[in-house]
């Protein structure tokens, strides 16, 4: 690999596979398609310096794969810029992984929320076990949270199955009459 007016010539076996490219046909190209590129390249990545690298890159890219100064067209231009800013849109997300500071704000958000539910739920039940019987709350508990049926609570608790279905219902009761 040699270097001549500024750009790469490949040789496979001595033979030259690129016609040389002048400095005088590399700003012809650069200013005919140059401000196609930077548009492109702008849409895409919505950052100026970005955009500037990503046109350069195109460029050298073109350069690279030795096309021909009369093979080139607009639609070769268009394509490469895009395939190289979505390959910038890519690699900066790789690098940069995900918003810290907007998955923090989003879980503290959730955070309050979930807390200020238990908080109630806590103060709601307070409300409610404060003037009956422990057992009273362990039933609840046992019935409606842990999902036992009346036989499987009243055998937990050491009650009959009557007195639970009693004191569920007299919850119940006192429960609607505090609004709960």
């Amino acid at each position: 690999m040699t270097l001549y007016d500024g750009l790469s010539v490949i040789y496979y076996d001595g033979v030259k596979k690129m016609d040389t490219i002048t400095d005088r046909d590399f700003g012809e190209l650069y200013q005919k398609y140059g401000p196609m590129v930077l548009r492109r390249c702008r849409f895409l990545l919505n950052d100026e310096d970005m955009a500037l690298d990503a046109m350069q890159d195109v460029f050298l890219k073109i350069m690279e794969n030795n096309y021909r100064i009369k093979d080139m067209c607009s639609s070769l231009f268009y394509v490469t810029a895009t395939r190289i800013c979505l390959n910038m849109i890519r690699a900066r997300k790789i690098r940069t992984g995900p918003d810290f500071d907007a998955i923090a704000e989003m879980m503290v958000d959730e955070f309050s929320e979930i807390e200020a539910e238990k908080i109630e739920a806590r103060d709601v039940l307070e409300k409610l076990f404060s003037s009956r019987d422990s057992k009273d709350s362990l039933i609840a508990t046992l019935h409606f949270v842990d999902g036992l049926t009346l036989e499987e609570t009243a055998e937990q608790i050491g009650m009959s199955v009557s007195g639970v279905r009693k004191r569920i219902s007299e919850l119940k009761k006192f429960s609607a009459s505090m609004n709960i």
